[in-house]
């Protein structure tokens, strides 16, 4: 896939979660997904997004910043969001909170088939103090 569609494709991603568009994530999602050196096939990948919207009720991705050098992605997310009770092992119990994640991805046939990212956790500790 040439830069230009990977970059179109991941926004389409992007979007489709946004949506909660469940139905269309196999369209962006490799059967043989991986997140974090876990497989978890589109089903878990579908499963790990619902439970992230069920504690954060008002998740939205926002790109920060975008790179594409085919067959990879890198970008950085920007979330501001309410969690219910715990996140990352954080009592947060519905306070706002702002933190980036750092996400890189490697597209197969032309889908998602490797995540790795990282979550700015030290961020979510400073704003709870």
């Amino acid at each position: 896939m040439n830069k230009h569609d990977l970059e179109a494709t991941y926004r389409d991603y992007i979007t489709c979660l946004n949506n909660q568009d469940w139905m269309n994530l196999g369209q962006f999602v490799h059967n043989d997904a991986h997140h974090n050196g876990r497989r978890l096939g589109v089903n878990g990948y579908r499963a790990m997004l619902e439970a992230d919207y069920e504690q954060i009720p008002d998740l939205h991705f926002n790109i920060e910043l975008l790179a594409v050098d085919s067959p990879h992605v890198a970008c950085r997310l920007r979330f501001d969001v309410t969690p219910k009770g715990s996140f990352l092992g954080l009592a947060v119990d519905g306070k706002k909170v702002t933190f980036c994640e750092n996400a890189f991805y490697l597209f197969s046939d032309d889908k998602i088939r490797e995540v790795w990212s990282v979550i700015d956790k030290t961020a979510i500790e400073a704003q709870l103090g």
